[in-house]
């Protein structure tokens, strides 16, 4: 009759209830703050569930008189529950309190300090449980040099993976390369490192080849963010001086935007050799996302291409025999006649050449010169002096105001056939607002000498553009100032005569 006493007796000891309530209170807090290990945790509760149950078999074994198999079952019974507990704590302590306080130590560094618990843990009811402790250390001091001499390599693969923990020198998150292999460190385990590449394949570095080879850290310096110096090669004809392919080049990258590109330290265009008829020249550039470095050379290469072209410098090839077989001065005059068709159309949509005629638009056209800009350019900065303007013939563009602490106010976006910079071409003031290119963008550029001729042979021409110029400057000061219609016809009678006598002062009429 004193069967099931004894057994609760001997399952339900005074720290039991504390347990219990430690470890759902672990569970609960893991399972609301740590959904993607759910699963395990509820391994671990299950485990946790199993032991107290086989603590409740050895209470019954107990209550049969067999004490020593009770005492060995409940033993184990207890380790593996407090080996639970430890489990959860660790989740607790690595998963949700260290990443809170900003602390991410690697997996392996939550395994090691969970794994010595364990042991420490086991070592501890041994020996409340009267086992002499030092009798296992001299048996398994053999044990152990056995194992090591058989598991050398995956000995050397954890101890490879400890030391890389320890002295930092990678971190997941890092871009490393390892001979032809390039990609990010995403885990660090116990025998072997994961690397992903930009191609989406995973490649398992044992932690032993990793401290026994050379790999490079990429985009890594002490103090500094991460960011990776690129190059871009190009050859230019010996004939265009270094100084003036270099202004080209650096100019349009400094000032344009272009993503992942560090702005500190700022691109910069070099001379490398000359060779084989040709320049060879580099662009260095700082990448600051490592993962999209073709994507960022192309748009790199584009802006290069575009700035070369505009600066009236042509890409070159290394010297080279080459055979081909020239167009026919017929040929060439079709094409000629239909690209100056093509520009007559262009200037005729232009409301500032409305009242020209077509023998002055065909002279005009012959003048116009064809620009290319790369998405993100710098056109036009504010404050600029510069006596040309531009005509959009595909893509957009857009007009903004900085301010003097940077701030960007974007005014308007223009888009095929639409024309700025008139006002720097017609009166040689500044730049009134910067312009940006938001898309690749093809226009075509006239300047104040290819216009002086037309001026100078009709003078009128200057009321009739002026008309259109005053029009333009009080659509923008409305804009910017909300000016009402009153207030804005009144803005454009004073500024008509002051605008037209800069224009003609400005072409010398």
């Amino acid at each position: 009759m004193d069967f099931w006493p004894t057994t609760i007796q001997y399952f339900w000891r005074e720290e039991s209830f504390f347990v219990l309530f430690l470890g759902l209170c672990l569970a609960f807090l893991l399972f609301s703050f740590l959904k993607e290990e759910r699963k395990s945790v509820m391994n671990t509760l299950v485990f946790f569930f199993a032991c107290l149950s086989l603590q409740f078999v050895s209470g019954l074994i107990h209550a049969m008189q067999f004490n020593y198999v009770a005492q060995v079952i409940h033993e184990a019974a207890v380790i593996g529950a407090g080996i639970a507990v430890i489990r959860l704590w660790g989740l607790l302590l690595f998963r949700i309190v260290l990443p809170f306080a900003r602390l991410n130590p690697p997996r392996i560094t939550e395994d090691i300090f969970v794994i010595i618990a364990y042991i420490a843990w086991g070592l501890v009811r041994l020996r409340y449980a009267g086992l002499d402790l030092s009798s296992i250390v001299a048996t398994s001091a053999m044990i152990t040099a056995i194992v090591a001499f058989a598991m050398q390599d995956t000995l050397g693969n954890i101890l490879g993976g400890l030391a890389l923990q320890l002295d930092n020198s990678i971190d997941i998150g890092d871009w490393i390369k390892v001979d032809e292999v390039t990609g990010r460190v995403v885990d660090i385990r116990w025998r072997s490192t994961l690397v992903e590449t930009r191609n989406w394949e995973t490649v398992v570095f044992p932690n032993s080849q990793l401290m026994k080879s050379k790999f490079v850290v990429l985009g890594r310096r002490s103090g500094q963010a991460v960011q990776l110096r690129r190059w871009i090669w190009f050859n230019v004809s010996l004939n265009t001086t270094p100084a003036h392919v270099v202004k080209a080049v650096e100019e349009t990258i400094v000032q344009a935007e272009i993503g992942n590109v560090a702005k500190s330290p700022q691109p910069a265009c070099v001379l490398m050799e000359m060779d084989k008829g040709v320049a060879r020249y580099a662009l260095r550039y700082w990448l600051t996302d490592l993962a999209v470095d073709d994507p960022t050379d192309a748009a790199v290469r584009w802006h290069v291409y575009t700035a070369l072209e505009r600066a009236g410098i042509r890409l070159e090839l290394e010297e080279q025999n080459i055979h081909y077989v020239k167009e026919g001065e017929k040929h060439e005059e079709v094409v000629h006649h239909r690209e100056a068709q093509q520009r007559v159309k262009t200037l005729k949509r232009v409301e500032l050449f409305a009242e020209m005629t077509d023998v002055e638009l065909s002279a005009l056209a012959e003048r116009l010169k064809y620009v290319q800009f790369a998405k993100g350019n710098m056109i036009a900065r504010q404050g600029a002096v510069a006596h040309w303007l531009y005509i959009i013939i595909n893509g957009e563009a857009e007009v903004f105001l900085e301010a003097s602490g940077g701030e960007r106010r974007s005014v308007n976006v223009l888009g095929r056939g639409n024309f700025f910079g008139e006002m720097g071409m017609m009166t040689g003031s500044p730049r009134s607002a910067s312009v940006i290119a938001r898309t690749d963008m093809e226009c075509y550029r006239l300047d104040k000498d290819a216009f002086s001729g037309i001026m100078q042979a009709r003078p009128g021409l200057a009321e009739e553009i002026t008309h259109v110029l005053v029009e333009r400057r009080a659509e923008l000061d409305s804009v910017l100032h909300h000016l009402d219609e009153q207030t804005r016809q009144q803005e454009k009678n004073s500024q008509h005569n002051e605008l037209l006598e800069t224009v003609k002062r400005f072409f010398g009429l």
